[in-house]
């Protein structure tokens, strides 16, 4: 730990000693706020197994959080208390290394509701390790095969385009091109939060995804990312549906096969939203295909058909299953 003793000032000086407990958690990662819809994100990349289960933290309308080198994940759930207190970022971030007697051997970044940002790389985190900030983003590495890699992350940042989960994975992307982690890849993860609570995790937390370990976890964690979209669609159309708002359900329910046409889940409810509009002919051959494949879609048909799931007055289901017998 770190020896504290006194100067001829009266001041104390803390000089390192012996590293923390557990091993360094080697990574690189980007904590960012997009100014456009106020969602709150943090990614993560790693040689660490599970990275996703340490670095990242986030909550809607408070902040994210990265802790990394030895990394102690209780900076990340107090850092969210008491950015929910009203502490700035910057604020955060300082009265957790006054608090920490191994704070040179951590690494930390963070982003508050404002887009303000703080960020700290201890100098005995091993190198290469730096960081860099800039307007509503950090990005930070340790034990990194090249120098300066964190610039060429904000740069990245700056450059993509599309959704803020989009735009992290790119940052990431381009560390891991200029050398990543000197041990290669094995996890990743990502976090995106909404700009205000609702108190409805459903609806606060659109993105929480975690590769524990992969040969190519960023290749996995887009994967991913994409069936996670596909599977908003599919949610936006189950409420569509059951509102009877059946054009609605079917340009979502199609939008999220397009997405994602290997998941046979997503491929039952559009055929379910074809039957309800009256697309009799389009949606048997969906149903049929799902019912040769398993016995169970055909039996999650005829339960839903005897539910009160689907708009009232609704004979769709029935009918193709009575062709079928």
């Amino acid at each position: 730990m770190l020896k504290t003793h006194w100067n001829d000032d009266g001041r104390a000086v803390r000089e390192a000693g012996s590293p923390p407990r557990g091993v360094p958690v080697a990574t690189y990662s980007i904590v960012a706020r997009d100014p456009q819809t106020g969602q709150l994100g943090v990614a993560v990349q790693s040689h660490y197994f599970s990275v996703g289960s340490v670095s990242p933290h986030a909550e809607a309308g408070v902040g994210a959080v990265t802790v990394q080198s030895f990394a102690k994940p209780s900076h990340g759930t107090e850092g969210l208390r008491l950015l929910r207190e009203g502490a700035t970022a910057q604020e955060v971030l300082a009265k957790l290394r006054e608090r920490d007697d191994h704070a040179e051997y951590r690494q930390s970044a963070m982003v508050d509701a404002s887009g303000q940002v703080a960020v700290y790389t201890g100098e005995r985190c091993i190198p290469e390790a730096g960081h860099h900030a800039g307007d509503g983003y950090a990005c930070l590495g340790n034990m990194l095969l090249k120098p300066d890699v964190w610039d060429g992350m904000g740069a990245a940042f700056l450059a993509a385009e599309g959704e803020l989960v989009d735009r992290l994975v790119v940052s990431l992307e381009a560390a891991r091109s200029a050398g990543g982690d000197l041990r290669g890849r094995r996890s990743a993860a990502v976090i995106v939060v909404n700009a205000e609570p609702s108190g409805d995790p459903a609806v606060d937390l659109p993105f929480n995804l975690r590769v524990e370990d992969h040969d190519q976890p960023l290749h996995e964690l887009k994967r991913l990312i994409t069936l996670k979209k596909a599977f908003h669609h599919n949610s936006r159309g189950d409420h569509c549906l059951r509102k009877g708002d059946v054009d609605a359900a079917l340009r979502e329910f199609s939008m999220a096969v397009s997405m994602a046409p290997s998941q046979e889940e997503l491929v039952f409810w559009q055929a379910l939203a074809m039957a309800v509009a009256g697309f009799h002919k389009e949606a048997e051959p969906l149903f049929r295909e799902l019912f040769d494949a398993s016995r169970n879609w055909r039996v999650l048909a005829e339960r839903i058909a005897r539910s009160r799931y689907l708009p009232e007055e609704s004979n769709a289901l029935e009918r193709i299953l009575e062709s079928g017998r």
